[in-house]
């Protein structure tokens, strides 16, 4: 549930703090007051589009913030794990946005930056806003399936898994075989590119880490005369006069005095012979490799020969080895496909051909599914229509399917289209929700849809920005009662010019405007009783308010209080 909106700095508000409740909300006030842009504010809560035009006049930023307050299991928490956002069910939700006035604006969720994408895929899943004019998931024909799914359920959406995955597939052939069906000349040309590359390769017969080794090879032997220069002169240097020798020598001197001296001379003889013949193993070892240093010019000749040929290559086929024996891979297969074209098509044909009768199956099980939920939608519809003064309303969801040649047309979703159709009075035909030009019955289409949809869908949170323009009497009161029952499932709000609308809410806002200082400034109120009574009142009888109209608007609030309580 939305629990608190903040805005400072929108259009006429300057600073407002809103707390809401559960149930359903009114909020009324006189025109120009500003109540359509808390409807902004919210849209640019959950992704709308803004302009530098909505910031307040003088002022640098506009910034709206709203509180939610959502149970663990709702969909929104795993798209903000999706994008990384780091928020917890156990806490509240918070959504805020700032709007500069010159157009740039900034995000964020629960603190954490997110894109406009992100903030309306999370939006999608908090906030519905419904507006007089603003019916776009109904007028889309191409949404109407996707509402069809909805309602259809699980059996439904795991056929249309399958389908999908089939229909990738069948979509990834066709595209291969229309590929080469298509192959002219130029893929013959490419065919000789192909076959000098493959063979200019393949004669290199690379192996991956070849060119380390040789470069590491080739050093060895381009230092070959100083490494054996040094390491014998390393060695006659250990093992002569000055090494060796001298270590005997004084091993001797040591050895004539120990008598003399057992205690400390001995351990120190002990050492020195120790020495002498680690000395003398290292004196062999740098012997062995001295020995063991090949000067080998002409496979040095070789080496740098090899290594010229593989940097060739590089610079035509790929930075490192592996990229090159990828992309030999790569144009083996590219050229088997132009040499055996025809195999390959008859195989892709098969294959395409097999999968087109596993999705047309698939969809065909979609669409018996999709007949049995239109059925049962279009009663559930009609039956909702009857409750908001739409008796003898007719509703029904065709769905559709084309022919493409000789074959049934395969779409992303199904073989189906879908379109809602609706004859809101005897005699006449049915036709699309896009005919319709009432938007008092529009008004009451949408709101059928979305009490049937409120509990499938687990969007917390309806708005409906005057969507009770063009009706009264009968029709006023049954979209008030409908309103009602809809705020059972999930939070309500509504912005209405209709008495018998306001008097049904659970919480009544007043929204003013005030001049302070030559500057319009837009608050929110939440009315208590008493004066609830008193905007009603203003709401029957427009300047003037009498006694009459209080004691009017008093007997609706009863009756309303009656008829919930019901």
């Amino acid at each position: 549930m939305l629990r608190e909106l903040s805005i400072r700095n929108l259009a006429v508000i300057e600073s407002v703090t809103a707390h809401f409740h559960d149930g359903f909300h009114v909020l009324t006030g006189e025109t120009g007051a500003g109540k359509s842009i808390l409807i902004d504010a919210l849209s640019l809560v959950v992704g709308g589009r803004g302009s530098c035009d909505m910031v307040r006049y003088g002022c640098n930023k506009a910034e709206i913030e709203a509180m939610f307050d959502l149970p663990g299991n709702h969909p929104v928490w795993r798209t903000l794990e999706s994008f990384g956002v780091n928020a917890s069910p156990d806490e509240e939700l918070v959504i805020r946005r700032e709007l500069s006035s010159q157009g740039k604006s900034v995000s964020r969720i629960n603190g954490h930056i997110v894109t406009m994408s992100m903030l309306r895929e999370a939006g999608e899943c908090l906030v519905n806003i419904h507006g007089q004019h603003e019916h776009q998931s109904l007028l889309r024909t191409e949404k109407h399936l996707d509402w069809l799914d909805l309602y259809a359920g699980v059996k439904v959406m795991d056929k249309l898994d399958k389908y999908r995955t089939t229909y990738k597939q069948y979509e990834k052939v066709r595209s291969q075989l229309r590929e080469l069906e298509d192959s002219s000349r130029q893929n013959m040309q490419m065919l000789d590119l192909y076959r000098f590359q493959i063979e200019e390769i393949s004669a290199a017969d690379l192996k991956v880490g070849e060119d380390e080794s040789l470069q590491e090879e080739m050093q060895k032997l381009m230092h070959a005369v100083k490494r054996r220069h040094a390491a014998s002169e390393a060695y006659e240097l250990v093992y002569g006069d000055k090494g060796l020798d001298a270590i005997n020598r004084a091993i001797s001197r040591i050895e004539d005095i120990r008598g003399y001296d057992e205690s400390v001379l001995s351990p120190l003889l002990e050492q020195l012979q120790s020495a002498f013949y680690q000395l003398e193993d290292s004196a062999f070892q740098l012997r062995d490799y001295r020995d063991g240093v090949d000067s080998d010019p002409e496979r040095l000749d070789i080496i740098d020969d090899r290594l010229n040929m593989i940097n060739s290559l590089k610079r035509k086929y790929g930075e490192q080895i592996q990229d090159i024996l990828t992309y030999l891979k790569k144009i083996k297969s590219e050229a088997d496909k132009i040499e055996n074209r025809d195999e390959h098509i008859a195989r892709l044909r098969d294959e395409q051909q097999k999968l087109f009768e596993e999705a047309y199956r698939l969809g065909k099980v979609l669409s018996t599914l999709r007949r049995h939920a239109a059925d049962r939608l279009a009663v559930a519809i009609e039956s909702e229509l009857r409750q908001l003064q739409m008796e003898r309303t007719t509703f029904r969801v065709q769905l559709q399917q084309h022919e493409e040649g000789e074959h049934h047309r395969l779409l992303p979703n199904g073989i189906d289209e879908a379109a809602f159709l609706i004859a809101p009075n005897p005699g006449e035909p049915l036709k699309p929700l896009s005919k319709i030009a009432s938007g008092g019955e529009m008004s009451r289409i949408m709101l059928a849809l979305k009490s049937i949809f409120a509990s499938i869908d687990q969007v917390p949170v309806l708005i409906f920005d005057e969507v009770d323009t063009g009706v009264s009497g009968r029709a006023a009161q049954a979209i008030a009662d409908k309103l009602s029952r809809l705020s059972e499932m999930c939070q309500v709000f509504s912005i209405t010019h209709l008495p018998q609308v306001a008097c049904m809410a659970d919480h009544h806002y007043e929204i003013l405007k005030t001049i302070v200082a030559e500057r319009t400034s837009t608050r929110v109120k939440e009315l208590e009783p008493n004066l609830r009574i008193e905007e009603l009142a203003r709401m029957l009888g427009g300047v003037e308010i009498t006694e009459k109209t209080r004691h009017h608007a008093q007997e609706m609030l009863d009756l309303a209080f009656r008829q919930k309580g019901a």
